[in-house]
């Protein structure tokens, strides 16, 4: 366990061993939960944006796409997609 002492305007300091551990520094990002009656949780924030880019990648590799498959069809759409914006002539 380890004490934490709040500071002026709410600064908390962690220990360095801490920061380490879990990759925290300057600007890092922590999420703060309320589980009643004086107890809280404090976990780092992670986005799930890049988990969810994973398991798409993976999905999409065990269908047997390629990343160049995947720009080749970005491509394709967008110039359709171009295509269709065009004004009348």
């Amino acid at each position: 366990m380890t004490t934490l002492q709040i500071r002026n305007k709410g600064t908390i300091t962690f220990p360095a061993s801490m920061r380490r551990k879990y990759a925290l520094g300057e600007g890092s990002v922590l999420s703060l939960i309320d589980l009643g009656e004086g107890v809280f949780l404090l976990k780092p924030f992670r986005s799930n944006i890049d988990e969810l880019a994973d398991k798409i990648r993976l999905e999409l590799e065990a269908q047997g796409e390629t990343l160049e498959t995947m720009l080749t069809c970005l491509r394709e759409v967008r110039e359709n997609y171009a295509a269709d914006e065009s004004p009348p002539a």
